[in-house]
């Protein structure tokens, strides 16, 4: 599969090891061996909800950096002697092979996979396969041909679910701090129910409830707010759509009242807009979350899901 996105180099990446987060050390090489509870975590969502959850007690590192599109993530030698040290990895299985792989191979006593932690389901375009007429690829990753699209934290309550998972699992690894484990879960599922009626009242009664998007990552926040997701390209996120695929697109926007077509922050833009000039649409951001940037709107999981929200409000025309 000829994936084209903008990467961190493979070399930089192997260089500055884990990627510590925001909340963490900054010293991404002591991972392991530390006076806390060592989690390594695949990517962003799962390193977000480690550091809520942990708190205090838990040091958290990420796989992958900040900038890095988190599918094609290759893990370094550097990284799996890391991953031996650590006390838990957190991972989503089936988003990153070669995370599933390390985490696999290690002798982690607790490996937490969220995707076990709740319910995956088909949402008719594999992973992050990409509807779009002309232009499939026939080359399918292991989560296309099993159907289950493993984008489930932009669903706040399906990423509540597996934040309950996880907290009990942090509260078996760690008894001396399950206390705090449980007490910053429930703060966390809290918030998360809060994000969710935020949606559901944000998105309630809008003008239209189609919207295009570059990468097929919204099925189940389409599915929970009554939404329908439509996405543009084949497989590769960055190809330009058939003349066709645009025709239909255009026809779908008049009658259906779209206005704007969404691309990504870890992908180049111009898929959305050259399908936005050719249709006389919108572009805008509605961001998958696979990780956070200085280009993020928002610091954090929940503060760049209310820029989603206004994002959609905006496009759908909210009332």
């Amino acid at each position: 599969m000829n994936v084209r996105r903008r990467l961190i180099p493979a070399a930089v990446a192997s260089a500055l090891g884990l990627g510590a987060l925001t909340a963490c050390s900054s010293d991404s090489a002591a991972t392991g061996n530390t006076d806390k509870f060592d989690v390594v975590a695949s990517f962003y969502p799962m390193a977000f909800l480690a550091q809520q959850i942990g708190g205090d007690h838990a040091n958290v590192t990420s796989l992958t950096e900040p900038g890095q599109e988190p599918h094609d993530l290759e893990i370094s030698t550097k990284q799996r002697a890391q991953l031996e040290e650590a006390d838990a990895a957190l991972y989503l299985k089936g988003l990153q092979p070669a995370v599933d792989e390390a985490v696999g191979q290690t002798g982690i006593k607790t490996k937490i996979d969220a995707a076990t932690l709740t319910h995956l389901e088909d949402h008719g375009t594999g992973g992050h396969s990409h509807e779009g007429g002309e232009g499939h690829s026939e080359e399918h990753s292991d989560e296309d041909e099993h159907g289950r699209d493993p984008h489930v934290w932009l669903d706040p309550v399906k990423y509540a679910e597996i934040a309950q998972g996880v907290g009990k699992a942090f509260e078996k690894a760690d008894p001396d701090h399950a206390a705090d484990y449980k007490k910053n879960t429930e703060a966390l599922v809290t918030k998360l129910n809060g994000l969710n009626g935020d949606f559901e009242n944000g998105l309630k009664d809008t003008r239209t409830k189609v919207f295009f998007t570059n990468h097929a990552a919204f099925g189940y926040l389409a599915e929970r707010y009554g939404l329908t997701q439509e996405a543009i390209s084949g497989v590769d996120p960055e190809s330009e759509p058939s003349g066709a695929r645009v025709r239909e697109l255009q026809q779908e926007a008049k009658a259906d009242g779209v206005t704007t077509v969404f691309y990504e922050t870890l992908v180049s833009d111009k898929t959305a807009k050259t399908l936005a000039r050719d249709a006389n649409l919108k572009t805008d951001v509605l961001d998958p979350l696979e990780g956070i940037t200085d280009t993020s709107r928002g610091d954090d999981y929940f503060q760049v899901m209310e820029s989603n929200l206004k994002a959609l409000q905006t496009a759908l025309g909210a009332k």
